[in-house]
C-alpha cells in the first residue's frame, strides 16, 4: 500500500484531540493517605501490573503501564479500508518502549513542533476510564478525580507556554465538586475541560447532566467561557443489563 501524501499547510495545525499516556502514579501521586483501597491502587499479578480500582483489578487496558507501547501510526491501515480484513487488535501486536513525547511535556512540545502543529487540546487515556468502575462510591470519584487533577496540573499544564492545553476532568457525580474543580481548572488557566459522554451518576442515582441541579456549574461555564469537551469514555452503557456490573473492570460476563 503506497504512502499518502498531504498537502503543506501554510499555517500550523491545531490539534483538538492529542491525548497523553498517564504515568504510573497520575492518580495515586496526590491521593490522601489511606485513600488507595477505596480509589485507585497497582497490584503485582503473575509478573505484570495492574491497576486496582474501587477494590477490583482493571483489565480494561492491555498494558495500562504503557511500557511498552504499540507504535505510533499503528492503525494507519485500518483507518483506511482495513485492505487486509485483519482484527483491529491484530495492529497493535508490535510494540516499542514508550517515547518520551508520550509523557513529557517539554518532549511533546518538540515533536508538535516537528509535525507542523501550533498548539493542541489534551486529553486523558486511563482517566477517561475510571469514574465509571468508581461510579457507585460518589465520594471515591471525587477524591480520585480530585487528585488526578492535580498531576495533569503537574505534569503537563492546563495552559504550558499557550500551546499544550490539558484539559481537567470534571465529573458530575455532585453539583458542588463539578463547581469546585471547575473554579479550580479556571484558577490555573485552564481552556478546556473535559467529560464523558454519560448520565451523572450521583448519589442518589443516575441524572441527566441538564438536570437543574447542575444549574450552578453550566451558568460557570458559561460566565467563563470555557470549553467542555465531551470526550470518548467508558460511559457506562455494556452495564445497563446487558453485561455483568463490573465488565469494564474485568470483561467478566463476556460471551
Amino acid at each position: 500500500m503506497s504512502e499518502p501524501t498531504y498537502p503543506a499547510l501554510k499555517y500550523p495545525a491545531f490539534d483538538a484531540d492529542n491525548h497523553y499516556y498517564e504515568a504510573l502514579d497520575a492518580f495515586t501521586r496526590h491521593l490522601p493517605a489511606g485513600a488507595g483501597p477505596r480509589t485507585v491502587q497497582w497490584a503485582q499479578i503473575d509478573g505484570r501490573m495492574y491497576p486496582v480500582v474501587g477494590g477490583k483489578v482493571s483489565r480494561v487496558v492491555t498494558n495500562a503501564t504503557f511500557d511498552p507501547i504499540a507504535k505510533a501510526g499503528a492503525l494507519h491501515d485500518y483507518f483506511r479500508g482495513n485492505p487486509e480484513q485483519k482484527f483491529p487488535l491484530d495492529f497493535l501486536k508490535e510494540r516499542e518502549p514508550i517515547r518520551p513525547e508520550y509523557r513529557d511535556r517539554d518532549a511533546r512540545l518538540d515533536v508538535l513542533t516537528e509535525q507542523g502543529v501550533g498548539e493542541c487540546w489534551m486529553f486523558p487515556t486511563l482517566g477517561m476510564l475510571y469514574e465509571q468502575l468508581l461510579k457507585h462510591d460518589t465520594p471515591a470519584v471525587e477524591i480520585a478525580f480530585r487528585s488526578f487533577n492535580r498531576w495533569v496540573e503537574e505534569d503537563w499544564g492546563f495552559n504550558y507556554k499557550n500551546r499544550i492545553f490539558a484539559a481537567p476532568y470534571i465529573s458530575l457525580c455532585s453539583p458542588e465538586f463539578a463547581v469546585a474543580e471547575l473554579e479550580y481548572a479556571l484558577t490555573n488557566g485552564a481552556r478546556t475541560v473535559v467529560m464523558r459522554p454519560a448520565a451523572a451518576f450521583t448519589a442518589n442515582g443516575p441524572r441527566t447532566p441538564a438536570d437543574p441541579i447542575f444549574d450552578p456549574f453550566w451558568a460557570r461555564v458559561n460566565e467563563s467561557g470555557i470549553t467542555v469537551v465531551v470526550h470518548a469514555a467508558d460511559s457506562g452503557y455494556v452495564a445497563n443489563g446487558y453485561a455483568a456490573e463490573g465488565f469494564a473492570a474485568t470483561f467478566e460476563g463476556a460471551d
